[in-house]
């Protein structure tokens, strides 16, 4: 058996993730590492926490000491999920960004050279190649150009990674997402945010004009991904992965009024924050053609799905 240090396992992508492995492997000991800040509940995890195959560790990946602990555990996997992710708070205390992202990842890769490791995944965003005009989309080998602090400290992480690999042989791999959305996430993420006003009736805010685009994955079809590069992605790659469903934020609020038989006078246009990218895309054919990952969820049907989560868990709504 093989262990998978998973750090910010307690957060919205890695709780899914860990659900995810352990449900379809019997093969890994998962180690979840998370300093349980606002974005990280316990929660999350409720099915898994008698699983004989996984351990939680409540700290930070910023502690050297008790990294090098951890590590006597014979890791051969870190999936590096920890970080400060919502870029209106980055933009109001850019800070502990640096402090997590950066310095955060800094001190795991380390720990990871320290010790001799299979592999070091890094867990990116499309944020950190900037914005993008009508047309087009990014892929692995465009230039970095973030636009606000939260990016700018995942392009940061992303450059150490790159470094340690050429620097010192680390075994990594960086994955970069288009916006994730699906079950367990923070209400300060847009779909959780809208679904959560729609229900109590309250207006639905929407910055500038609303016609600010992303591609939206499904939390699971991101876990499939990371799957797939924990399997078989090659040493020093990066993968792109996104679903290809450019939406704007308007389309997505009123979809969800839709759903929830609401009607459109909740929404309500505020003004919009700043430097606020209007567009991503990505395009994640590598992934595709090489490790053999495609998107499961068009983003109708996983709106659907997530929608239906969150009325059927309302008991974790209330204390998220």
């Amino acid at each position: 058996m093989k262990t998978i240090l998973v750090t910010g396992g307690a957060g919205f992508i890695g709780s899914n993730f860990i659900k995810y492995i352990l449900k379809k492997y019997n093969k890994y000991q998962i180690i979840n590492l998370d300093l349980l800040t606002y974005a990280g509940h316990m929660e999350n995890l409720q099915e898994v926490k008698k699983n004989e195959n996984y351990r939680f560790i409540e700290g930070n990946i910023c502690d050297r000491k008790m990294l090098d602990k951890i590590f006597e555990n014979d890791i051969e996997f870190i999936i590096n999920f920890a970080a400060e992710s919502h870029v209106d708070r980055s933009i109001i205390d850019p800070a502990i960004f640096i402090e997590t992202n950066v310095v955060g990842t800094q001190v795991l890769l380390d720990a990871a050279k320290k010790n001799k490791l299979e592999k070091f995944i890094q867990i990116s965003t499309d944020e950190v190649y900037g914005a993008l005009g009508p047309s087009g989309s990014f892929n692995e080998k465009c230039s970095l150009k973030p636009n606000n602090p939260y990016s700018a400290s995942k392009a940061s992480a992303d450059m150490l990674v790159r470094s340690y690999y050429k620097t010192f042989n680390l075994p990594a791999i960086i994955t970069r997402s288009s916006n994730n959305y699906g079950p367990y996430q923070n209400f300060e993420k847009l779909i959780p945010l809208l679904i959560r006003r729609a229900l109590k009736n309250r207006e639905l805010p929407i910055y500038g004009d609303g016609q600010q685009v992303r591609d939206w994955l499904y939390v699971e079809d991101h876990c499939k991904a990371i799957d797939k590069v924990l399997h078989a992605g090659q040493i020093g790659e990066i993968y792109n992965i996104g679903a290809n469903n450019e939406k704007t934020n308007i389309y997505i609020a009123k979809k969800i009024l839709d759903y929830l038989d609401k009607p459109s006078s909740l929404i309500k246009y505020v003004k919009d924050r700043p430097g606020h990218d209007k567009r991503y895309a990505l395009n994640a054919s590598k992934i595709k053609q090489e490790l053999g990952w495609t998107a499961s969820y068009s983003f109708e049907a996983g709106l659907k799905r997530t929608i239906t989560w969150y009325l059927n868990n309302k008991q974790w709504c209330s204390i998220n």
